[in-house]
């Protein structure tokens, strides 16, 4: 059979039209088909560990690989290098430790409270290999909080750094824990038979981790063996190989260096670099010294790199993705000014969430993506949110609301079989507290993340605040986040942090904004009326200023609020300079105790 000239022009002119439509209407498909492959191939993969039991926990692929590849670089840390063989021999050790001595049983649950180092990855490793839960406890927490924290995850032992022996030292945890200080020395006595337990990849808790939070107590999340082989394949899921280099400066405690760090570093079979604690002097040193080409972030840790001062060479490593959340679009691309095209990685969920978005694009400013297909297999709806009664709208049935395309609503994620919440160790009440009830039919649940965020026409999902971060002012909503980033246009701005305070007399909260200057340069006061009436709706610009040398944030590099919103704006009780926003002199006034009493009074402008 032959085709005429004609035909065949036909048919290339078609395929070729069909190309200029997708290239149109549909330009991200085939990223987004190649992206939604490798997810149901891993989904896949996780199916066939329950049937099989082939590999069931991380720690089952962390001694497959150390069979595979047993002299690979597993871990380097402050420049000595641990192999993978290295790391499970010394996990055996430890384990053997705890067994031998009698005080650890199958489903026992262990408390770790340990700085970043090799040791906590093998403690870590090795109490799962017995069988036990273990509590991540973060290293900067108090005496008060740091009890509740053991208290609530049910540990009965607690494991510490030899360099935090002083913190549990003060600490009354009960006649019948057992603390362990780790060391090099108390363990050359003990053999490396492994004494390897076989647990269900649905089994209960193998984690706790705390979430940092901005108020309260720390909760303990209930992280199982299926979250944790689920949140080792971000790196795999971006396009990491076992070629590359992590960088992990983030705390261990935290579930972004732990699970996906470390559990990333083990399901690619790469090497990671484990620093102790960030340090942004130091970061591009050791990126070019150990040849990072994937590095995680969080927070403000992008900031902080890009008010360093310039260098020549910032350019110079190998450096190809970055991988975190919180990266705004301001810092996005002054990151890729200063240090090349990277690709940034923004990912989005909760350490007890249930849901996940990535943005596997790269959009600026984007934290995830959606299509058609990813609504099918993750249950996700944003509703319309009050930000007066401080809850979702819902109708006269009692059901919530959808909202439109481009519109801001708070983020619910359908608890099912295949996307389950497990709550809160210690606290059924808190648990419930993050479930939403009866939302768009009778007996539905969903984990509520309360946070505010929206979905465009092109299927980006951008967030755009926290719920308790948002206030109201004039009528009106106001996003911290969407202020801060234009604070942070202002040059001689460093950071900001923006939040609402209340003024008697007055519905809602006026805007503050605590702010640190660039060392160059000075406040103006002048320079900043001008940016904020040009920049900013009125009901958004801040009225008070608060300048800071340094800024308060959690042990995960969020800034806090609580604190800063708890002082108010009294001058009398607030070391530092204030300001006031004062039309008649058209700039920010220093703040007089004087002036403080007019407001109050209700004789100024607000």
């Amino acid at each position: 059979m032959f085709f005429s000239l004609g035909s065949v022009t036909a048919l290339v002119a078609g395929i070729f039209a069909l190309h200029v439509v997708q290239k149109l209407c549909f330009p991200y498909f085939w990223k987004d088909v190649f992206y939604l492959v490798k997810v149901i191939r891993y989904g896949a993969r996780l199916e066939i560990f329950k049937i099989t039991s082939k590999v069931v926990t991380i720690i089952d692929r962390f001694v497959q690989q150390a069979e595979r590849i047993p002299t690979k670089p597993f871990l380097i840390y402050e420049g000595i290098t641990y192999t993978y063989q290295d790391i499970n021999e010394r996990s055996n050790k430890l384990a053997n430790v705890f067994l031998e001595q009698g005080t650890l049983k199958k489903g026992d649950s262990v408390a770790l409270l340990m700085n970043n180092e090799p040791d906590f990855i093998c403690v870590w490793f090795g109490l799962i290999k017995l069988g036990c839960a273990v509590a991540f406890l973060n290293t900067n927490i108090k005496s008060r909080s740091l009890l509740h924290c053991f208290n609530c995850c049910g540990a009965k032992t607690l494991v510490v750094g030899a360099d935090l022996q002083l913190r549990w030292e003060t600490l009354s945890i009960g006649q019948q824990s057992v603390v362990y200080c780790t060391n090099l020395a108390f363990m050359e006595e003990w053999q490396e038979e492994s004494h390897f337990l076989k647990i269900s990849i649905k089994s209960a808790a193998t984690l706790y981790i705390f979430t940092s939070g901005t108020t309260g107590l720390p909760k303990a999340a209930v992280i199982t063996h299926l979250q944790s082989l689920k949140a080792a394949a971000g790196f795999w899921a971006y396009g990491g190989s076992e070629d590359d280099v992590v960088y992990i400066p983030l705390p261990l405690y935290h579930s972004a260096a732990s699970l996906i760090g470390v559990g990333g570093t083990i399901e690619m079979g790469a090497t990671c670099v484990l620093k102790k604690k960030f340090s942004a002097s130091q970061f591009w040193n050791d990126c070019r010294k150990y040849d990072v080409t994937i590095f995680q972030y969080i927070g403000e840790l992008c900031r902080y790199l890009c008010n360093q001062p310039k260098a020549e060479g910032e350019k110079k490593h190998k450096v190809h993705m970055g991988v975190g959340n919180g990266l705004r679009q301001d810092v996005w691309r002054e990151f890729h000014r200063r240090f090349g095209e990277i690709r940034m990685c923004e990912l989005y969920g909760s350490t007890e969430g249930n849901l996940c978005f990535m943005n596997h694009i790269g959009k600026i400013g984007a934290v995830g993506r959606s299509n058609f297909f990813y609504k099918l297999l993750f249950k996700y709806d944003l509703v319309r949110y009050d930000m007066v009664r401080d809850e979702p709208v819902r109708n006269s049935q009692g059901f919530c609301q959808h909202v439109n395309k481009g519109e801001t609503g708070l983020l619910l994620s359908k608890i099912g079989a295949s996307s389950p919440f497990f709550g809160y160790a210690g606290s059924k009440q808190l648990t419930e507290k993050k479930l939403m009830r009866n939302v768009f039919v009778k007996g539905d649940a969903y984990f509520n993340t309360g946070d505010l965020m929206a979905e465009d026409a092109e299927d980006f999902i951008c967030f755009k605040d926290r719920v308790g971060d948002t206030f109201r002012w004039k009528g009106e909503n106001v996003a911290t986040t969407e202020v801060t980033e234009v604070l942070g246009l202002v040059d001689f701005i460093q950071e900001a942090n923006v939040y609402g305070v209340e003024i008697p007399g007055n519905e809602g909260r006026a805007g503050m904004a605590a702010i640190i200057v660039r060392p160059e340069c000075e406040f103006s006061g002048k320079k900043l009326f001008d940016h904020v009436l040009n920049d900013l709706p009125g009901y958004a610009r801040p009225l008070f200023i608060r300048l800071q040398e340094s800024m308060e944030m959690t042990g995960t590099f969020k800034q806090q609020k609580f604190n800063l919103v708890k002082s108010g704006f009294n001058p009398s009780t607030i070391c530092g300079p204030l300001y006031f926003l004062d039309f008649s002199e058209k700039s920010y006034v220093p703040l007089t105790n004087t002036l403080y009493s007019s407001i109050l009074a209700g004789e100024r402008k607000l």
